[in-house]
């Protein structure tokens, strides 16, 4: 039996646009599938650079008007691929409509959005997910299963750290990354909501949190200004705006089963481009990880003789790895985008079984009561109690 047509109708065509749209076109090549996603329409603001995306991604409409869309009875799966500031409005008409949602982190603005969206999503019993992609890296899903069978037995420790540097030049114009109505925050939510998702995945609920943050740059040129006017104090105030996130947030967490940890999240870690780290330490053993090394996972038996432990390199490329038995022969490494390919090939499992994905929008309220906590500790210099899953 052919499987099903799934309609995609994508709300965004930039960065994660891409991304998705790369996914969505190759997931079924390489993994079976139940249901045969159909890159339907795209959807953005400016006609001539969509129509070009549509052509260079396959998409066979493109349309500008996002709330027609998600209305249409030919569209089953709704991608939100768009800034944070207009997830919760597309995700609750998208679950209004019955539609499938797979949505791009971090959740939403604020708390009180990502619980009107988990809402929406209950009442409406759609299938969605939230895409912290990084779950899916194959290296991460084998640490989830090394701790999941007792190979690192009671868990201590967990430190995360996300570090990138691309607005350390203070002629970096105002992006909407930087104005909180537009982005809710800085590298808490933008970063931080992928680590906080990872803690959650491999450790468990976050109990509370302490939390420090800072902007080092307070206002920048407005997009479009002349940057050379900024330098030295010079320049038109008025072609200036305000920084109205933080630059760099630091959290302190207890976790509900009694483990503790650290999260650094920044945009001003110089040299550093894109660099997620993750490291947990237990009684019977240690895993750490690093983006930039993707295919790779430190791993240390602490069951072994003192003489013959260390950390050891598993090179995670073997057909019974996670997700590997779908792509190249061992040792052929794989890449950021395949992320992307398999949470769109468990996203539709999932939608054409009636099944649970995981994180899904209510598990994205989880992670945003965690930050929101983050928030308010910065803000109070107090230590905030975290509420358990949605």
């Amino acid at each position: 039996m052919p499987a099903k047509h799934l309609n995609v109708a994508l709300l965004g065509t930039k960065f994660m646009g891409k991304a998705h749209s790369h996914a969505w076109s190759s997931a079924a090549k390489f993994f079976d599938l139940p249901g045969d996603p159909v890159l339907k329409v795209a959807v953005g603001r400016d006609k001539p650079s969509l129509d070009e995306f549509a052509t260079r991604w396959g998409w066979e409409e493109t349309a500008t008007d996002w709330q027609h869309i998600v209305t249409r009875p030919d569209i089953d799966i709704v991608d939100i691929a768009t800034p944070t500031a207009l997830h919760c409005e597309m995700a609750i008409a998208a679950a209004e409509a019955g539609k499938q949602i797979f949505c791009e982190k971090p959740l939403a603005l604020d708390l009180a959005q990502a619980e009107r969206m988990a809402a929406a999503v209950n009442a409406a019993g759609v299938t969605s997910y939230l895409n912290h992609n990084y779950r899916r890296v194959p290296a991460v899903a084998f640490a989830k299963h090394l701790i999941d069978t007792g190979r690192l037995g009671r868990i201590f420790h967990w430190r995360g750290a996300y570090l990138q540097s691309w607005i350390i030049d203070p002629t970096f114009p105002l992006t909407w990354h930087l104005q909180a109505e537009h982005a809710g925050a800085g590298p808490l939510w933008d970063l931080g909501s992928h680590s906080v998702d990872l803690a959650r995945y491999l450790v468990g609920e976050i109990a509370s949190v302490q939390a420090v943050t800072k902007t080092f740059i307070e206002e920048r040129p407005l997009p479009g200004a002349d940057a050379g006017t900024f330098k030295s104090g010079g320049g038109n105030a008025a072609a200036r705006g305000k920084v109205t996130v933080e630059d760099a947030a630091i959290m302190a967490v207890t976790f509900a089963n009694g483990a503790i940890g650290s999260f650094e999240s920044t945009r001003f870690a110089t040299g550093r481009k894109n660099a997620n780290l993750f490291e947990v330490y237990g009684e019977k053993g240690a895993v750490a990880f690093d983006l930039e090394r993707l295919n790779e996972l430190e791993f240390l038996d602490a069951t072994l003789p003192s003489s013959e432990q260390g950390f050891r390199t598993v090179l995670v490329t073997e057909a019974e790895h996670p997700y590997l038995s779908a792509w190249w022969p061992p040792g052929h490494v794989i890449g950021y985008e395949h992320t992307f390919t398999h949470a769109v090939a468990d996203f539709v499992k999932a939608v054409c079984g009636g099944s649970p994905i995981h994180p899904s929008i209510p598990d994205g309220v989880a992670t945003m009561r965690v930050l929101d906590a983050a928030k308010q500790s910065a803000a109070t210099g107090t230590r905030v109690a975290c509420c358990g899953p949605a």
